[in-house]
């Protein structure tokens, strides 16, 4: 859940504490400093030090001024591009394409091919489909979108491999919902499913947006024959996931391996709501530098297929809990080719990873909040500052 923050860049521009070290955000040393006498310094330090927590005061208000501008600015775009979209449904598309917010098809998500409520981008003239195109380019990043449109065409190679299996493979099966009335400062929901595709974003009362659960798969996991020849939807969050476990000295891969053999899915699957997995796994605190780097990357990663504002933000929210009791563990070979499983989990997050089926060609990578899928701690922030702001309950 995003709520009215934006992370910095490591690295980032700043000023220097002369009293203590280097403090992150503030990295540009006062010159004044560097060019006073020794005996100047102990004189100068008490109000240096005043100049730089007034100066951390102002930079740490400001950016977190600029952060809500910029995420009510994105809620203004997500809810532009729904509204464009909504509005240009005929009467019939409209009752197919949306229900109540409180309505329980909101929780009813899944991955697999299925029936499913809403309405497909079959039904849609060009027109429509540019505004549904144009909305999910809001609400993803170009990385994400372009993911996103791979996988949808990925059934036309399943239809080609397949030759009239049991499962219909239609790109034009992916639908868009919209729970609720969008409006800025109301509970309103979007989501869009079909195949190897799930993505959920809830806003509530204007108090942020919510993006989870989040869910990418590709089968085939890399084309083996075909025009597409080669071509891995998901590449980096296998590749990354790899270099990271094979760079573990024995005594890490110890931990971070565990025993039996991988899943044949993601152990969460398809729950409406999850608790954290037992905490098995090596901890980011014992891992070397490059290992963490590869870590934070693989996450990253996965992040990143939303729009950047809201990428960067989980990677703060993910920071700010505290890196040190992330942990990362394997089931599995270790080699291309094997079947294995991965899984992220930190204090709040869960990312796991899944390629087994269909000689290990087959990948489920799934992103869930503990407390935020759906907007669940949206809707109760949003409703808690209701109640204190009235001095009751608010029925929800």
């Amino acid at each position: 859940m995003i709520s009215g923050r934006k992370a910095g860049r490591a690295g980032g521009w700043g000023l220097f504490c002369p009293c203590s070290s280097t403090i992150p955000w503030l990295t540009h040393p006062a010159p004044e400093f560097h060019s006073m006498r020794p005996n100047h310094q102990l004189q100068q330090k008490s109000s240096y030090c005043r100049q730089c927590l007034l100066a951390m005061c102002l930079l740490t208000a400001a950016s977190v001024s600029y952060a809500q501008t910029t995420t009510v600015e994105l809620s203004q775009q997500m809810l532009d591009s729904s509204i464009r979209f909504l509005s240009s449904l005929d009467a019939e598309q409209a009752k197919l394409a949306q229900f109540a917010f409180e309505d329980e098809e909101r929780l009813n998500w899944h991955f697999i091919p299925r029936a499913r409520n809403g309405i497909p981008l079959k039904d849609l003239t060009q027109a429509q489909r540019e505004n549904a195109m144009a909305l999910l380019q809001t609400f993803l990043s170009a990385k994400g979108f372009a993911k996103s449109e791979s996988i949808r065409g990925l059934e036309n190679v399943l239809a080609a491999i397949e030759q009239n299996g049991r499962f219909v493979r239609d790109p034009e099966l992916y639908y868009l919902t919209v729970f609720g009335n969008p409006t800025l400062n109301g509970d309103w929901a979007m989501r869009y499913e079909g195949h190897h595709q799930a993505f959920n974003w809830t806003f509530s009362g204007g108090v942020g947006i919510a993006s989870t659960p989040q869910f990418f798969g590709s089968n085939p996991a890399e084309v083996r024959e075909g025009p597409q020849q080669g071509l891995r939807v998901l590449a980096a969050e296998e590749d990354l996931a790899r270099e990271l476990v094979k760079s573990l000295s024995a005594d890490q891969l110890a931990i971070a391996l565990l025993t039996g053999t991988a899943p044949n899915d993601i152990f969460t699957a398809a729950e409406k709501e999850v608790a954290p997995l037992k905490p098995e796994g090596i901890r980011y605190d014992a891992l070397n530098q490059q290992q963490q780097q590869l870590l934070l990357q693989l996450i990253a990663e996965v992040a990143s297929t939303q729009s950047e504002i809201l990428a960067a933000q989980r990677m703060e929210q993910i920071a700010a809990a505290g890196n040190d009791s992330i942990l990362f563990a394997w089931i599995g070979g270790l080699e291309k080719g094997d079947p294995h499983y991965y899984r992220v989990q930190g204090a709040g997050f869960l990312i796991e990873y899944d390629n087994t089926q269909n000689d290990a060609n087959h990948v489920h990578l799934v992103w869930r909040d503990f407390t935020g899928d759906f907007g669940r701690d949206l809707i109760r922030m949003h409703y808690g500052t209701v109640a204190a702001e009235h001095g009751a309950g608010h029925q929800h």
